[in-house]
């Protein structure tokens, strides 16, 4: 177990102080450092981000519209396997360009050259070889996402009045802003003290 002290500071100069306890099975003290791994758990969020293309990108606000549980299924299942398909596409564009992340490929510029290329009917099918770049491929390596991605928070507000979740107001910034973090390390000689939990 890690405990770690996480002190966040917004661009605006706001300060937030986070405890943080990682249980992990990862023992080798040398081979994976705690700090390290501290530094890397944001991570985490990369199942978070996948949901978000789904939601937000690919939906683009709108809600599902089938009636019945089949319906539903049919629809979640035909979402994921579009978000499979471009992130697919995604990776193919990377075959033969070993210097690029995956991380610098963008699902929105995937989403809209597919989108493109379905509406106008073109460079679906190849006319002769098999091209694993192919037209969606070529314009997310045209738009490519900066090497190094700022750190960034995103603003978040409670968008439904009568949504039943309490307000935020005052817990998170108005608008998206960069932010810095310092991580300190805690080791115990004797074990971890109880925490109360809310």
């Amino acid at each position: 177990m890690i405990e770690a002290t996480l002190t966040v500071t917004l661009a605006d100069g706001t300060v937030r102080t986070e405890q943080w306890r990682l249980i992990i099975n990862l023992l080798d003290p040398v081979k994976y450092p705690a700090t390290e791994l501290v530094d890397l758990y944001h991570r985490r969020w990369q199942a978070e981000t996948a949901y978000f293309s789904i939601k937000a990108t690919m939906l683009d606000g709108r809600v599902l519209r089938s009636r019945s549980i089949d319906g539903l299924d049919q629809q979640v299942y035909a979402l994921l396997t579009a978000y499979q398909a471009l992130i697919r596409a995604g990776d193919d564009a990377l075959t033969g360009r070993p210097d690029i992340p995956m991380e610098r490929i963008s699902f929105t510029v995937l989403l809209a050259a597919a989108t493109d290329t379905v509406t106008a009917s073109h460079g679906i099918f190849p006319s002769t070889l098999v091209d694993l770049v192919g037209t969606i491929g070529r314009a997310a390596l045209g738009d490519l996402l900066p090497a190094h991605r700022r750190q960034r928070v995103k603003a978040r507000t409670r968008r439904n009045p009568t949504s039943k979740y309490g307000p935020n107001a005052g817990q998170h910034p108005h608008k998206a802003q960069n932010y810095t973090v310092r991580t300190t390390v805690v080791f115990f000689a004797d074990g971890l003290n109880s925490r109360s939990w809310p």
